[in-house]
């Protein structure tokens, strides 16, 4: 083939991939617009200092029987994913403030200190004293875990109570899934967030949400109800890419620091668990933290708050110092989903 043919055949491919990726782009606005459409905010936006948190503020009742409850969301969620579960298991009963993280959900992102958990801490930390609520015991489920675990770290006089659910807290061997790589790199990060992961993640949805919660089935209304669809617009897809890339190092770090939390707390794992290596995060903040309390579940996967939320209820009133016969909760909760053997697609 003479050279000039080799050269425009080149062109073409060229030219046609790039006119792909201008659809991919353009489709990907289109879709995201429709998942906005579908799952609008449902609080409402606090000023945090130059940019705005997304929340649901649920003022202190009559008849409170808890402080107040603060809840943040794992990695690719939001705070429908907490509120879902916690707010009629706690209604009337305490304050509550569930909150997108910097970056997640409807959140503004904020500056580059919001990219490590130290950052996304102190704006969780701000929103409180903005909404008056000056201690709280404090939920974090998955990566929310390590954020709890900074809360308490840096702001040890707002921290009643630290709850844990199937956290990720700690160094673990090997790195984290390509995707979470490849969106964080900058620029090459914005066109793979902007043009394949929304069309790619739409596929999974249903089946990704199916492996985070086996071998325990999966809520019919989870996907609809939580709104992880969120996760796939451009910019929070590579929010929390950065987040779960810039994670190891972030615990690496600041692990060692975890014998200076004070709080109460309790951590609820399951020996099934696919998504975070429980004998090392689990298992670690139990070692670390003096007197924490370890529930070890039977057939539990990575969504305790949903899959156990009673026991988490009962972990949280123990915590605020309610007498609550732990052990007893747990073994209910084993009971409950011993028979559970749903699998992931």
């Amino acid at each position: 083939m003479p050279p000039f043919s080799f050269r425009v055949a080149v062109l073409i491919v060229l030219g046609l991939l790039v006119f792909l990726l201008i659809a991919l782009a353009v489709w990907t606005r289109v879709k995201a617009a429709e998942i906005e459409k579908r799952h609008p905010p449902v609080g409402e936006m606090i000023d945090v200092g130059g940019y705005a948190l997304h929340a649901v503020h649920v003022p202190r009742p009559a008849g409170a029987d808890l402080p107040a409850l603060v809840f943040i969301h794992g990695a690719s969620g939001n705070l429908l994913d907490q509120m879902t579960p916690f707010r009629p298991a706690f209604e009337g009963r305490a304050e509550m403030l569930f909150i997108d993280r910097p970056g997640h959900g409807w959140s503004q992102r904020g500056g580059t200190a919001n990219e490590t958990p130290d950052g996304q801490a102190a704006a969780v930390a701000r929103a409180m004293e903005l909404k008056g609520i000056s201690r709280a015991i404090v939920v974090g489920h998955s990566f929310g875990g390590a954020i709890a675990a900074s809360f308490a770290l840096n702001h040890p006089e707002m921290t009643a109570g630290l709850v844990f659910l199937a956290p990720a807290t700690h160094p673990w061997p090997g790195g984290v899934s390509w995707y979470y790589d490849l969106a964080s790199i900058p620029v090459i990060g914005n066109i793979f967030a902007g043009t394949l992961a929304l069309p790619a993640g739409l596929t999974r949805l249903e089946s990704g949400s199916a492996c985070v919660f086996a071998p325990n089935p999966t809520p019919d209304d989870y996907v609809e109800a939580t709104a992880p669809a969120l996760v796939l617009r451009p910019a929070a897809f590579r929010f929390n890419a950065i987040d779960v890339a810039n994670l190891k190092p972030y615990v690496t770090k600041v692990s060692p620091r975890y014998s200076e939390i004070k709080a109460p707390t309790v951590i609820i794992t399951g020996d099934s668990d696919s998504v975070v290596l429980a004998h090392i995060h689990s298992e670690g903040l139990a070692r670390d933290i003096e007197d924490a309390k370890l529930l070890w579940i039977r057939n539990l996967g990575h969504k305790p708050d949903h899959v156990t939320t009673e026991l988490a209820v009962r972990a949280i009133e123990s915590v605020a110092g309610l007498e609550v016969d732990l052990d007893a909760a747990a073994m209910e909760a084993e009971a409950a989903i011993a028979d559970d053997n749903a699998s992931c697609p």
